[in-house]
């Protein structure tokens, strides 16, 4: 049976997930959820995961949700190269480390600004108070100062001298769709160049393709009173 990945390119993990298995040639079925349409909240995609939410997987009659379980299983049962998710004890230690804090730190700080300074306005029609907005970004900005100075330091990539796990999974996270490219690295010159490398590990064409959805994002139509109606309640929870 074909592997089966239940993706929105909208989703900083379901980008982490297609990016690792088209980069290391894991053949798969893909299945787009369009979260702006509310479809993850169906009964139909309740059948593959109950917890409503992307990304899913189906493989051989396993069903599995979390982008890092997902990510962990392919990188095992595909046998990628041992830098994404190394065999070395401490050298694996090390990407648990970062998985770990950035699903708590990176990520959460990441979904509330993309949703205060982007969605809220363009796809709902919500303004966000400015101090609202300011508080959000200053989250955001000390957490990419524990990025800089705990996990990157004076090393090429987040977890040694090779990509990893943790590289892709923060570094789709902070690809923001404000005037394209990554302005949340601008005056943070050694975050940009580990930006750069991790795209350049990845491949640029790759990246881009993996990214057009979230880069293009402003431009999409605003939400249709029953959709809004749907998702309010659900982002509320997730950003607050």
């Amino acid at each position: 049976m074909v592997l089966e990945l239940y993706l929105d390119l909208l989703s900083q993990p379901c980008r982490a997930i297609y990016i690792f298995a088209k980069k290391n040639n894991i053949p798969f079925q893909m299945h787009t959820v369009e979260l702006r349409k509310g479809e993850h909240l169906s009964n139909a995609f309740a059948q593959v995961n109950p917890m409503k939410k992307v990304p899913a997987m189906m493989d051989s009659g396993l069903a599995l949700c979390e982008s890092v379980a997902i990510l962990l299983y392919l990188a095992h049962k595909y046998k990628a190269p041992d830098y994404w998710y190394p065999l070395h004890l401490q050298a694996r230690a090390r990407v648990d480390e970062c998985l770990a804090w950035q699903h708590v730190g990176l990520r959460r700080s990441c979904v509330r600004a993309l949703w205060h300074k982007v969605m809220f306005p363009v796809f709902l029609g919500e303004q966000i108070p400015p101090e609202l907005l300011a508080a959000t970004l200053a989250e955001l900005d000390a957490n990419l100062q524990v990025l800089e100075d705990k996990f990157l330091q004076d090393k090429d990539f987040l977890a040694g001298p090779h990509i990893s796990l943790a590289d892709l999974v923060a570094v789709t996270e902070l690809v923001q769709p404000v005037g394209g490219g990554c302005p949340v690295f601008e005056g943070r010159p050694r975050l940009a160049t580990w930006y750069q490398r991790v795209e350049a590990a990845v491949g640029k064409d790759l990246f881009r393709e993996a990214h057009e959805v979230i880069l293009k994002v402003k431009d999409c139509p605003p939400a249709d009173l029953v959709t809004k109606q749907k998702l309010m309640p659900r982002v509320l929870t997730m950003i607050q």
